[in-house]
This record gives C-alpha cells, sequence and structure tokens, in this order.
C-alpha cells in the first residue's frame, strides 16, 4: 500500500501548517480562550483556506476532498491547537451532502462551504453516556409547513455542544413516531436557549435546550446518519491527536536538551531515553490507527464502526501515555498554565473523551467481535 501523499494533499498541509504558524500563535490562542473559545475571525480564516468546504462538492462551493484530506487537515489543527470546530463542520458538511434533501442542500453547503455559517452536531444527552441509540428528544409535526420542509417541532436538551452559542444551526438527533430521525434546527429559532461554558482545553461549549423549535427534517434514518456523523467525528479526533502528540513530544525533547541536571542535560540520561523512545511508539502506533480509521469511513457501515472503535481505542491510550510522560519529564513546570507543555497534556485529556472514550470503545471493539476473531479460529 502507497502511503505517500500526493502532490494537491502535501500543498493542504503545508497551507494549512503554515496558518497555524503564522496566524494562530499561544498568545492568540489564549486570547481566544479568554474570550469564550471561539472567534468567529479564526473561523472566517480558516474558510478562506477551504477548510470548511472540505467535504462539500464542488457543485455547492466545496472542495471535493475526502477523508485523507480531512486527516491532513486535522492533524495540522492540532498541532497548533486551534479551538474552532472544524471537525463538526467537516462532518456536517459531508452528513448534509449524503443525508439532506436536495432543498436542504442548495441552501445551506454553500453557507458552510464559505464560511458563512457554522453547522455543528449537537447529540449529547445526560442519560446516554456515549451510546448513539439512547435518545430523549422528541420531534412532532407541525401544523405550520409541509412534511420533511420545515413542517416539525423540537423538544430537546443537547449538552456540551461545541460552540453551541454562536453556531449558525445544529444537527440534531430526536425520536420520532417510535424511530430516531435526524432535523436541522436554527439557532435564532423560536424556543431555542443556550447556556455557555468553557471547556477544559479553553474552547467553548453549551447547553442547548429546545422547546417546540421548529426544525427540518434531514432523514428519517436518524441513527445510521447519526452513526455516520461520529465516524467522521472519530477520525478526525484520531487525526489531530496525532497532531497534538507530535508537538508535545517535539516539545518534550527540546526541553531535555535544554534541561541540566548534575552539569549536563537531562537528555543524556539513558533512563530518560528511553522513556521518550517510548513516547515515540505510542506515537507511531497511534498515527498508524490514525491512518486506518481515515481509511476506513468510506467502507460499509459494520466494518467502518468496528475500525473507528479500534483506532479511537487505541488513540485513547496512546494519549493517555504521551500526555502523562511528557508532564513527568518537565516535572514542575509542566503542569502551569504558563508552560505550553500544560494545554496540550490538557488537549489530548480531551480528545481521549471525545466521540467516546477508551473503556466505551474498548466495549465496542468486544461487541463488534465476530466468532472468527479468536485465537482458535
Amino acid at each position: 500500500m502507497d502511503f505517500n501523499f500526493s502532490d494537491d494533499q502535501e500543498q493542504l498541509r503545508e497551507a494549512v501548517r503554515k496558518w497555524v504558524a503564522k496566524g494562530y500563535s499561544f498568545e492568540r490562542r489564549r486570547a481566544i480562550a479568554s474570550a469564550g473559545g471561539f472567534s468567529r475571525e479564526a473561523y472566517a480564516e480558516l474558510a478562506e483556506l477551504g477548510l470548511s468546504g472540505l467535504y462539500i462538492p464542488e457543485s455547492y462551493g466545496g472542495l471535493g476532498m475526502g477523508p485523507v484530506e480531512g486527516m491532513l487537515v486535522m492533524e495540522e489543527l492540532g498541532r497548533g491547537l486551534v479551538l474552532e470546530p472544524v471537525a463538526h463542520t467537516l462532518l456536517a458538511g459531508a452528513m448534509l451532502n449524503a443525508w439532506a434533501p436536495e432543498a436542504t442542500k442548495a441552501v445551506w453547503l454553500p453557507k458552510i462551504a464559505s464560511g458563512e455559517a457554522l453547522v455543528v452536531l449537537a447529540h449529547q444527552e445526560r442519560a446516554a453516556r456515549y451510546r448513539l441509540d439512547i435518545c430523549d428528544a422528541k420531534a412532532t409535526e407541525s401544523t405550520n409547513g409541509a412534511e420533511g420542509h420545515g413542517g416539525w417541532t423540537l423538544s430537546a436538551h443537547k449538552s456540551i455542544v461545541p460552540a453551541g452559542d454562536q453556531a449558525d444551526a445544529f444537527l440534531v438527533p430526536a425520536m420520532l413516531k417510535g424511530q430516531q430521525a435526524l432535523f436541522w434546527v436554527a439557532r435564532q429559532a423560536s424556543g431555542v436557549s443556550t447556556r455557555a461554558y468553557s471547556t477544559q482545553d479553553g474552547g467553548s461549549a453549551a447547553e442547548v435546550q429546545m422547546h417546540n423549535a421548529a426544525a427540518t427534517l434531514i432523514t428519517l434514518d436518524g441513527l445510521a446518519a447519526l452513526e455516520h456523523a461520529v465516524d467522521i467525528g472519530i477520525a478526525a479526533a484520531c487525526a489531530e491527536a496525532v497532531g497534538v502528540m507530535d508537538t508535545t513530544l517535539a516539545i518534550t525533547v527540546d526541553y531535555m536538551n535544554q534541561r541540566k541536571q548534575f552539569g549536563v542535560v537531562i537528555s543524556s540520561f539513558q533512563a530518560l531515553r528511553h522513556r521518550v523512545a517510548d513516547m515515540k511508539m505510542q506515537l507511531e502506533l497511534a498515527r498508524s490507527m490514525s491512518y486506518y480509521a481515515s481509511l476506513k469511513l468510506n467502507a460499509p457501515a459494520d466494518e467502518r464502526r468496528a475500525a473507528m472503535a479500534r483506532a479511537k481505542y487505541q488513540l485513547g491510550q496512546s494519549m493517555r501515555f504521551v500526555g502523562q510522560q511528557a508532564v513527568q519529564l518537565h516535572g514542575g513546570i509542566g503542569v502551569t498554565d504558563e508552560y505550553i507543555v500544560s494545554h496540550y497534556f490538557k488537549k489530548l485529556t480531551q480528545l481521549e473523551m471525545t466521540f467516546g472514550d477508551s473503556l466505551h470503545q474498548l466495549g465496542e471493539v468486544s461487541a463488534r467481535m465476530q466468532d472468527k476473531a479468536g485465537v482458535f479460529a
């Protein structure tokens, strides 16, 4: 298998890397975090690079690219700890293109591609604990409008919605006539309220409540659509984590080449060099599983879901190891807010819990094992 990237893919990676290096400094990120964790200005700059339309067809104003390009973009954004929810933009574009009726796509895909509209997935509920088949949100047919074209109302309470108080619309799963469907709800719709708060990594999230809010039906096959969306999110989180770990390791090595004990740099101590080698091993294991996740995004649903669980489990193990070792090798400075490695550690901790933590993914791997998976097969 050829793992070399094309010239276009390398150019995309380089463009994002340059923007992160020049346009998203640690100082700017800190200012954005202090201001609430989301910057429309920074998001517009990302949209100018074409990232908001990465998964949207060219006929709707997007770039029409695929999972490998998305992986490269998220890796580079991970290096800079970018707070803006680009992963949700990617999955929103992909979901609407794959599942929405043509009328909805024609209106919203160009707006998402241009960066005019920020759309995020609002699916988490307090009792669900990462399970996608548990949904208390309810949708009913409205007397206003035609069925499937805004003729629905929705009541729900969704938690930890990225940039929930800043998004222009939400993709919301809700129960309709005994089955889970997927809806589009505008943030400015009557009956929608948000309560924003900061996340562990300095980003923005919100509790979103909807009471008889006007909604547009995306698809009646909501659970399959939600699983597809979450799998895109898992692949994006895996790629982002690789970028975070790569930079975390580089920062740690740089620190060890400067920090001295007993008159010599600590990078000369064999025991510490072995720990760095273990960090590198975990990083490369994570990188290979991130590639695996991205390459499986277009596989049949059962195969795709199993692949995402395997990848996310390995990434969770790698993130925990690399983050903890980085902090320990830095000593006390590694947990101070003024030093950047602490922010990388917090990001890794948060990513480990995004779209299902390691314990949940281990359960998913186990549940999806077939009889032939045993050692005696």
